[in-house]
């Protein structure tokens, strides 16, 4: 059985860094593009970083049954998994890789059970995540409180992730992220 790898964190605490590094490994995963209503940020394609769909399109979606999981995360701003995406990943021989955030990579870990390895990123401090956040240059200081608003909350369910990884040397966090990952898939 194809497994799912689930990686989870507040904005700014590693994630996607630590998951495109996994994707860089020989480790037989290919990343879920997850749907979503936001705006595309600066070199993001359709279909490569998200499939952005309006919230119309996301709507008639949850209504048609497509979604794994799904949650409006802000107001009108909907973030989803289609299952086509992942039957297309397993069809392909792969294992599943995940980007989401935390009520997102819950709800995939109740779906998939023991073929899912959970991992929560944890940024060392709540100032090096806003530092972080601001240094990426791509939100708003509206976007940057609201995501700062969400620390608490996401942190909070740190204790039902399989592990927890702390990012404070990101070299460090990757490499222990790979060492579980190639782990649980080996099993």
């Amino acid at each position: 059985m194809p497994k799912c790898i689930i990686i989870c964190a507040p904005s700014g605490a590693g994630k996607t860094s630590i998951t495109k590094y996994l994707l860089q490994q020989n480790l037989k995963l290919m990343f879920s593009v997850s749907a979503c209503t936001r705006e595309k940020r600066a070199g993001e394609e359709d279909g490569r970083d998200y499939y952005f769909l309006t919230p119309q399109v996301f709507k008639q979606k949850i209504a048609k049954n497509e979604f794994i999981e799904w949650e409006e995360v802000y107001q009108n701003q909907f973030y989803g998994t289609l299952k086509a995406e992942i039957e297309k990943i397993w069809q392909q021989g792969n294992h599943v890789i995940f980007d989401v955030d935390v009520e997102g990579g819950l709800s995939l870990k109740n779906y998939f059970k023991e073929n899912a390895l959970t991992i929560f990123v944890q940024a060392p401090s709540i100032e090096a995540l806003e530092t972080r956040l601001r240094n990426r240059g791509t939100e708003t200081e509206e976007k940057i409180q609201k995501r700062l608003a969400k620390v608490n909350k996401e942190m909070s369910y740190m204790d039902k992730f399989d592990v927890v990884i702390v990012n404070d040397d990101l070299e460090k966090a990757q490499a222990e992220t790979y060492q579980l990952v190639n782990e649980f898939l080996s099993k």
